[in-house]
């Protein structure tokens, strides 16, 4: 991992002096300039929270739908903090691999190990003592599926997408999209130590919305991508081009999104705020896809409704998860 994180570079050439850029920022941190509260809201910044946020919305609900009602609270606690540690580890140790370009992107260029307050060498220990915590913790307290679901989730975050796919890739998102998937696979298995086709059908709606989820970011930001040489499909396509992609990806996730119902894990609540949800995502799709055909560009492409519809509207289904079984 450390030495594909050296010679993994962004084209352009531009990696020597990103770390540089870095270690000049790590040497000026000096432990006596570094507070204990800083350092600890770093360490927390290092697991990305507000991403995880995102992947507990995905892990509480299944585990209702799995047990039909309301699971055991200790449970749900367990796999919770699992969940985050197994997160914030994959995050931490994504932070360690592109610490080169992360350097020279503007988004990213107030992360922990860019501004110096956390040492790399720190970051890959903290990363590893969360991903071999958080197993342990799975697989003691919960059962060992769940154990390996969520080390899967893990390797597959930092070895298949940010060491492989990113930076070689404009398919990176979509493939490497399964690992934020496995959440829904993890809460299932929690409550049940089996899976099903609940949670399949659940992880194939998060696999067909990480694409039109964030390509729109990555319209907005593509000159930071550019920078690096990371060939997020926005920087080598068009807006045309992706806002057609963002369409046909929403069209077959609304589809998906049905099928629970049919096979009978869901009623008719569901059923109404997946159709709702789901036909107003497909309104704002071809909305930005229209905007884009008519050339727009800027502030007039205004691709970050999408974004921001894309967070609700997975907020909104997997609430609905949770709540049709007490409706039925």
């Amino acid at each position: 991992m450390c030495v594909t994180a050296v010679e993994s570079r962004p084209a352009g050439g531009g990696t020597t002096h990103a770390f540089k850029a870095v270690g000049e920022l790590g040497a000026s941190q000096s432990p006596s300039h570094r507070p204990f509260g800083a350092r600890v809201k770093a360490f927390v910044a290092l697991t990305k929270p507000r991403i995880i946020e995102l992947l507990l919305i995905t892990t509480v609900p299944v585990m209702f739908l799995a047990q039909r009602g309301v699971p055991d609270l200790g449970l749900v606690v367990l796999t919770c903090v699992g969940g985050y540690l197994s997160a914030g580890g994959a995050n931490a140790l994504n932070m360690y691999i592109d610490r080169d370009i992360d350097a020279l992107m503007d988004r990213t260029s107030q992360r922990p190990l860019v501004t110096g307050m956390v040492s790399p060498r720190e970051c890959l220990a903290f990363g590893i003592t969360l991903a071999v915590v958080s197993t342990l913790l799975f697989g003691l307290t919960v059962n060992w599926l769940s154990a390996w679901l969520s080390l899967g989730a893990l390797l597959f975050y930092v070895v298949v997408y940010t060491m492989i796919l990113k930076r070689r890739t404009s398919q990176n998102i979509v493939w490497g999209g399964i690992a934020g998937c496995m959440p829904v696979l993890i809460g299932w298995s929690s409550v049940t130590d089996s899976m099903s086709w609940a949670p399949v059908i659940l992880f194939l709606v998060m696999f067909f919305w990480t694409p039109p989820h964030y390509w729109p970011l990555s319209m907005k930001v593509r000159e930071d991508y550019a920078r690096v040489g990371v060939p997020m499909l926005p920087v080598i396509a068009s807006n045309k081009v992706v806002a057609r992609q963002i369409v046909i990806y929403s069209w077959v996730m609304v589809a998906v999104s049905l099928l629970l119902t049919p096979l009978g894990y869901t009623g008719w609540f569901y059923t109404v705020v997946a159709l709702a949800a789901g036909g107003w995502w497909l309104w704002e799709a071809h909305a930005l896809q229209n905007r884009a055909k008519a050339e727009a560009t800027g502030v007039k492409l205004r691709e970050m409704r999408l974004f921001h519809w894309s967070i609700t509207y997975v907020s909104l289904l997997f609430v609905a998860v949770a709540v049709d079984p007490f409706l039925r």
